[in-house]
């Protein structure tokens, strides 16, 4: 397999992110990182005024995830265990993009990523899932998070335009990370098993190519 792996499930809210992380880590026995989301207090008022809460929520998140990474760096990828997570470090600035209308802020908290990032190990695998919208909002109904349930279907298809260019700029910017992607209006891994089998197959072909582990730099 090469270096130990480190990969991260990534795409908007709703397209399975955790549900794809969990399989991958029962099915390869790596340790599963799945993201704080129920626990951030300012998410149930940010989606209520997404402009007044949005700095405070962004920041609950990246000092979050900041402190999880840093973890995992510590716990696992240090000592060769392999690791999964539900989430990309990167997704924060797709969201602060979006959500920090504040030139000021959003510079501020661009200052603040740069800093925290820039010693945070990298994962050296991404899965990316997108879906339409139309599959986004009946995955999310599915799923019945009273906070999810306030979000705008404008805001959740503008995001998902930001994750597909964002990622597009990723695997021109990061050549040597290889990104499986798979279209969530094609493929349900959580109700097709053969489905689920041919992304786990795609990530078994990749992982025996060999990876490339980020260690921090310090």
């Amino acid at each position: 397999m090469g270096r130990i792996p480190f990969i991260t499930v990534e795409g908007p809210i709703g397209i399975g992110k955790t549900s794809l992380a969990k399989a991958i880590s029962d099915h390869f026995q790596f340790h599963l990182l799945k993201e704080i989301v129920d626990e951030n207090p300012f998410l149930d008022k940010f989606y209520d005024d997404i402009e007044e809460w949005s700095f405070q929520t962004e920041m609950f998140f990246l000092c979050n995830r900041y402190k999880q990474l840093e973890d995992i760096e510590k716990h696992y990828l240090s000592q060769n265990k392999s690791v999964v997570a539900d989430y990309h470090i990167l997704k924060n600035i797709i969201f602060a993009k979006r959500t920090l209308k504040d030139e000021q802020q959003f510079k501020k908290y661009l200052n603040i990523y740069d800093i925290l990032t820039s010693d945070m190990p990298r994962p050296n695998v991404v899965i990316y899932l997108n879906a339409s919208l139309d599959t986004l909002l009946k995955r999310i109904e599915k799923r019945g998070r009273d906070f999810e349930k306030k979000i705008s279907p404008l805001y959740l298809k503008q995001l998902s335009l930001d994750y597909e260019e964002y990622m597009n700029t990723f695997e021109e910017t990061h050549p040597d990370i290889p990104v499986l992607r798979f279209n969530g209006d094609h493929v349900d891994f959580v109700q097709n098993k053969e489905d689920l089998d041919h992304i786990l197959t795609q990530l078994e072909t990749t992982l025996k190519k060999g990876v490339h582990y980020h260690e921090p730099s310090h």
